[in-house]
């Protein structure tokens, strides 16, 4: 091989290495292993993960956390297919990922050669585009298309296939400096000048406006024009659980999450609405309840990247099809100055003795609730944490009593509710942002799923924070038995190892809380080891996340909080 020649291989890693990648989270087998050897030549950091659906979540939290394209890379087969669950995750939650698998080589496949999986046709419903690399000479172009197209327009991820004999095959690259062009790909968009107008207009003369903020907004970095379109208009704002941190929690007009376990109040304030302002949100049924009666009164106007989000399931007055921070820097000046007293009094009214999620608030009784352990690490970590939560009944209470006043301070999984998630995104998270503090919330279901992962941490080095919310139960699908299946139990209660003796047994600490009362000091002993730290929160086993609204139901058709628990936590 002359010097002027690379394996596809060799290509593969200096493609990535030009696209600014700096770690890769990964699973060697047959297929891949040519990549595998020449990584040993570039400097990108590769991360050893104990199963590829790990994998495809560090990318994910990688992603999340700094705003650049994750990469994961596996082998075919098994190891390919091993990857769909995080690509379906970043897909419904529009996060940039390139994933890179091996193929067996070009004239095997269709062969059912060993370790054939056709991936492509396997994800095309769940990427955003999808690649299967059979010649040397591709390898650097689809590189870097792949990350153009992640990362441009709506993000999400790209799959690329590589046969192994392209892999291995060897040619002189060409690197091209010019800017990416597809053919019928138009990823960017902006607002018409004259919907804009019309847009202003309806800001102006509603009485009773509110913002709904989603994960747009995070992802375009326009927090701060939020902010000033709030200030100059008085309009409060709800979040989607995504959008969380994209508007200070903390802000007066900030009302709180909406939806299925949002505050009551903030879904009542959306159903008397005259006009909802959708930022970056896409109107997912967990938001809007029964799309019959969702804000039957209002206007609405929709801001959304995505031409194919709009009139998708909410019919839309005005349509503001571009990136968000763009357009709400092009509408701040239309809008008038206004103040709206009324209407937020009326919300003060709907609030009533709820509007205070405070520890004064709670009970101190010595027995340990979900939304202690939530309401004492936003105290003790002064908001300012990175939370990684998994999904379930934990999610939810962190989205109600940690109060996120920063973007990118919150990783979960929306649109697909991924269990197993929270562990290995918060290592992605934590390797893209080491400076962060970083806490894993789990359940310990969803914990077991890819617990495998604590071996990762132990060997990368990476100091977490772990708090698992142990009810013994699956808790929300118990919570849904309980509401809706008269109390029948079938498949819920849930019998977990020792997670003290599973944390030490990986060479990391492990804790455990029973009481109220040794919240702070397992925080504060977590906070100041220099390595991961698990903590086994034994909570109350039967609570439940309030207020619910029942799937098929109206936003304002919730389940409240039964007076005869109250006493378990602040009345709803």
């Amino acid at each position: 091989m002359s010097s002027a020649q690379r394996t596809g291989a060799q290509i593969l890693w200096e493609a990535l290495e030009r696209e600014g990648v700096d770690v890769v989270f990964g699973y060697p087998g047959g297929a891949i292993m040519p990549a595998y050897d020449a990584l040993l030549e570039s400097r990108i950091r590769h991360v050893l993960v104990r199963h590829e659906q790990g994998a495809a979540h560090m990318a994910d939290g990688y992603a999340r956390a700094s705003g650049k394209t994750g990469v994961a890379i596996a082998t075919s087969g098994p190891g390919a297919t091993n990857l769909v669950t995080g690509i379906a995750t970043a897909m419904l939650d529009s996060v940039p990922l390139v994933c890179i698998t091996g193929q067996v080589g070009s004239k095997h496949l269709g062969s059912d050669a060993f370790q054939e999986t056709d991936i492509t046709g396997v994800t095309l419903p769940i990427t955003k585009h999808n690649y299967l690399v059979t010649h040397v000479d591709d390898i650097a172009k689809t590189i870097r298309e792949a990350f153009y197209i992640a990362s441009s327009g709506r993000p999400g991820p790209v799959l690329v296939d590589i046969t192994k004999d392209a892999q291995q095959a060897q040619v002189v690259p060409a690197w091209s400096e010019e800017p990416v062009r597809m053919r019928g790909y138009r990823p960017e968009h902006r607002a018409r000048r004259d919907e804009l107008a019309r847009a202003a207009e309806m800001i102006d003369r509603a009485r009773r406006p509110v913002i709904l903020a989603g994960h747009g907004i995070v992802k375009a970095g326009a927090t701060a024009l939020l902010r000033d379109l709030v200030d100059k208009t008085a309009m409060p704002v709800a979040s989607t659980l995504l959008g969380l941190g994209g508007f200070p929690a903390t802000h007066p007009l900030a009302l709180g999450m909406m939806g299925m376990h949002g505050e009551a109040w903030v879904n009542h304030a959306i159903q008397e609405a005259d006009l909802l302002l959708a930022l970056g949100m896409r109107f997912d049924d967990r938001v809007t309840g029964k799309l019959d009666t969702y804000a039957l009164d209002a206007k609405k106007i929709h801001c959304e990247l995505d031409p194919a989000e709009i009139n998708k399931n909410v019919r839309v007055d005005v349509a503001l099809v571009g990136d968000v921070k763009d357009t709400l820097d092009a509408l701040l000046p239309l809008v008038s100055r206004k103040g709206r007293a009324e209407w937020l009094a009326r919300i003060s009214e709907l609030k009533g003795d709820s509007a205070v999620r405070d520890i004064q608030c709670m009970p101190h009784d010595g027995r340990l609730f979900a939304a202690h352990v939530m309401h004492d690490l936003w105290r003790i970590t002064e908001g300012k944490a990175l939370v990684v939560t998994d999904v379930g009944q934990h999610q939810m209470w962190e989205a109600q009593y940690y109060r996120h006043d920063h973007p990118r301070k919150l990783v979960t999984s929306g649109g697909l509710g991924t269990m197993g998630f929270a562990l290995p995104a918060a290592l992605g998270a934590k390797l893209a942002v080491p400076d962060e503090e970083v806490w894993v919330i789990a359940g310990d279901g969803g914990f077991q799923m890819t617990a495998c992962e604590l071996s990762t941490i132990a060997q990368e080095g990476v100091k977490l924070h772990i708090a698992i919310i142990n009810n013994g139960y699956l808790g929300m699908v118990r919570q849904w038995q309980q509401f809706f299946y008269n109390g029948r139990y079938s498949a819920t209660p849930l019998k977990s190892p020792d997670f003290v003796k599973l944390a030490e047994a990986h060479g990391l600490t492990g804790l455990r809380v029973t009481t109220r009362d040794e919240v702070a000091p397992a925080v504060a002993r977590a906070r100041a080891s220099r390595e991961t730290v698990l903590i086994d929160f034994r909570v109350e086993q039967e609570d439940s996340v309030y207020p619910m609204v029942p799937a098929g139901a109206a936003l304002h058709d919730m389940i409240r909080r039964p007076s005869r628990i109250v006493e378990t936590a602040e009345d709803d």
